[in-house]
C-alpha cells in the first residue's frame, strides 16, 4: 500500500516541527556543553591547579551561540522582548496597524544585522583568522547571521499574516 503525499499545509507544518525540534535540540546540546566545559575548567583550576587553554575562548563563543539561538527560539514562541504599552491604549484597527509597523521594523532591523554579520563572517573567512588552535573564527561567528536571519524571516512571515489579518478584519465591506 502506497502512502498518499502530504498536502502543502501538512508538509509545511511537519517541516516546521522538525526545524523547531532541531533548534531546541541544538540549544540544549550547546547549553549542556557550556555548563560541562565551565565545570570542567573550574574543577581543573581549583583541584589540580591547571586548565585547558582553549576552554575560555570556546566558552565565549558558546555563550554567543546559546544567547542567539535562545533569541531565535523566543521569537518563535513570541516570548521575545516587546514594548506594547502603546498597543494597549489603541483601538483595535490602530493596534493592528501598530503591530504591522512594529513587525516591519523588527524584520528590517534583524535583516540588516544578518546582512552585515554575513559580510563580517565572509571577511573573517577570507582573512583566515583563528579563534583558538586551528579553529577558524568565521565558523564560530556564523551564529550571528544565522540567528538574525531566522529572526528576520520569522518577523517577516508574522508581518505578512498580521497585515492580511488586519486587512480582512478592518477592510470596508
Amino acid at each position: 500500500m502506497t502512502q498518499k503525499p502530504l498536502a502543502p499545509a501538512a508538509l509545511l507544518d511537519k517541516s516546521l516541527r522538525a526545524l523547531h525540534f532541531i533548534e531546541d535540540g541544538l540549544l540544549s546540546l550547546l547549553l549542556t556543553s557550556l555548563i560541562a566545559l565551565a565545570c570542567t575548567q573550574i574543577l581543573l583550576r581549583n583541584v589540580w591547579d591547571t586548565g585547558l587553554v582553549w576552554i575560555g575562548p570556546l566558552l565565549r563563543y558558546l555563550v554567543l551561540w546559546v544567547g542567539l539561538l535562545g533569541a531565535l527560539c523566543a521569537t518563535r514562541t513570541r516570548e521575545h522582548i516587546a514594548i506594547d504599552a502603546l498597543g494597549r491604549l489603541l483601538s483595535p484597527p490602530w493596534r493592528s496597524c501598530a503591530d504591522v509597523l512594529t513587525l516591519a521594523f523588527s524584520a528590517g532591523v534583524c535583516g540588516t544585522i544578518a546582512h552585515h554579520a554575513a559580510r563580517m563572517v565572509a571577511f573573517d573567512r577570507e582573512s583566515g583568522a583563528t579563534a583558538f588552535g586551528d579553529v577558524p573564527v568565521w565558523i564560530l561567528e556564523c551564529a550571528i547571521p544565522i540567528a538574525f536571519g531566522g529572526m528576520a524571516l520569522r518577523f517577516g512571515l508574522r508581518l505578512v499574516t498580521s497585515a492580511v489579518s488586519a486587512w480582512r478584519t478592518h477592510a470596508a465591506p
